[in-house]
């Protein structure tokens, strides 16, 4: 049975503890037992409970981001919309994302805890936290704007969930270009050379070998099944996909490059 299944199928049988547990039982409608300080309880694995955790703490971050500079756009919620469809979520799911999104705009809302405790259960796999943190910091640049209160959070965000200032520097600076492209066409925007460059973390003095490398070691992280095997949520396998995608288009961009 998958993490989803087990989580409503099982009627609540185990308790889900910490500030995800909280929030994912408040949008469920059932009261868990705020004492106990970890997901990782019976009922639950540890790859469902990092699914679960995974699915709570993005929707619950996302409307966290989107209404923090006072005001949540069109284009953010157009965004979390195109992240259900692109997840397939049926309409129990994407009612408890929804929820999950508005308990996120709340003032009350607390993510530094719910931060902390994903990075727990997550234990170290960093594939699966980068891939959490590029979806929060687009959803900031959904508006075309990034206001000076989200990229506050979303500091913190990298900082809590172990990425340096340069790695999270990076991370910002490819979204940003691809939102600045994706805002001038209704096409897919087209790889530029340095975004290609940024995708495989290498640079112009990078020689050819050490492209090589950088694609295979990415294209083994960012593998649709490693990842799920890690606790991605088996919904989101399309948007692994498309990422390993990102990654091969940037390498066969580079060789034609080297090439000229």
């Amino acid at each position: 049975m998958s993490w989803w299944g087990k989580l409503i199928g099982s009627g609540f049988g185990f308790m889900l503890g910490g500030p995800i547990g909280a929030i994912l039982g408040a949008s469920i409608g059932h009261q868990f037992d705020k004492g106990i300080s970890s997901l990782d309880q019976p009922g639950l694995d540890a790859i469902e409970t990092t699914q679960t955790a995974f699915f709570t703490c993005l929707f619950s971050l996302m409307g966290h981001i989107a209404k923090a500079d006072g005001q949540v756009s069109n284009s953010e919620i157009s965004m979390a919309e195109s992240l259900f469809d692109q997840m397939n979520l049926d309409d129990n799911q994407r009612k408890i994302a929804i929820t999950l999104f508005n308990q996120g705009k709340q003032d009350s809302f607390q993510y530094t805890e719910m931060l902390k405790q994903f990075r727990l259960v997550c234990h170290r796999k960093t594939t699966l936290l980068q891939m959490f943190l590029e979806i929060l910091i687009s959803t900031a640049y959904a508006d075309g704007h990034l206001h000076s209160s989200e990229l506050n959070i979303l500091r913190d965000a990298a900082s809590i969930l172990g990425f340096s200032t340069p790695q999270f520097e990076n991370l910002l600076s490819r979204c940003q270009t691809n939102a600045n492209k994706s805002s001038r066409s209704t096409q897919s925007p087209k790889l530029d050379t340095n975004a290609a460059y940024a995708i495989l973390g290498c640079s112009t003095s990078s020689s050819v070998k050490q492209i090589k490398t950088a694609y295979r070691r990415l294209i083994s992280q960012h593998h649709p099944d490693k990842l799920v095997s890690k606790g991605l949520p088996e919904e989101m396998i399309k948007i692994a996909t498309e990422k390993t995608g990102e990654i091969r288009a940037a390498y066969e961009h580079l060789m034609m490059e080297r090439k000229k």
